[in-house]
């Protein structure tokens, strides 16, 4: 399994959201779609062995499983319907049981420090940072996940809960990424096998 953690600093916490307004009046929810889509698809397929998860502001999780999920599509204003019929549920949601909202979407009442310390039992938490370690020194972890934040920089709390866990913090190349080809590269040297094998 390969996991994603992406904070969205600034992302709406209620459904009341324009989708045609992604980048201004959503608070870069655009951000977190494009990443959803980096996370999931193929050419021609849906990765089913992903797992990616979109925190909210801080107070909501809206988590994407690659083995349930339908009716995603590659553009980012289906993706953040799905994100705003999860929010429409956010009531359902009672502590950190979550609520499914879609096949494959579920919601969740919690934010970072606990969406973080949940998935870091389920594999190795590494921190995607342009200052981290060259990732082709390092060997692709085993059930790696990968926090990423959207267009801000991570904010001290975060960043001590993301040392707290994380098993490696791994820099992807010689200059910084937006998040969602940060993915799109972490996927290509995790099928690469560290970009030994082709």
């Amino acid at each position: 399994m390969r996991q994603f953690v992406v904070i969205g600093h600034d992302a709406p916490t209620t459904a009341e959201f324009s989708l045609d307004d992604l980048a201004g009046a959503a608070g870069r929810l655009d951000v977190l779609c494009r990443c959803v889509t980096s996370a999931f698809f193929l050419s021609h397929a849906i990765r089913e062995d992903v797992r990616v998860h979109l925190v909210l502001a801080d107070t909501y999780t809206v988590t994407f499983d690659g083995s349930d999920l339908r009716r995603l599509n590659p553009d980012e204003r289906s993706t953040a319907a799905l994100v705003r019929n999860a929010l429409e549920e956010r009531e359902e949601a009672i502590g950190h049981v979550p609520v499914e909202t879609s096949p494959g979407v579920s919601l969740t009442r919690r934010g970072f420090a606990a969406t973080i310390d949940d998935v870091a039992s389920d594999g190795a938490v590494v921190q995607l940072h342009e200052d981290g370690d060259p990732v082709v020194d390092v060997d692709p972890p085993t059930d790696p996940v990968f926090v990423l934040s959207d267009h801000r920089d991570f904010g001290d709390e975060e960043t001590a809960r993301i040392e707290s866990h994380a098993k490696a913090r791994l820099s992807l190349g010689p200059q910084p990424l937006h998040a969602d080809h940060a993915i799109t590269v972490a996927h290509n040297y995790l099928d690469t096998d560290g970009f030994e094998r082709y």
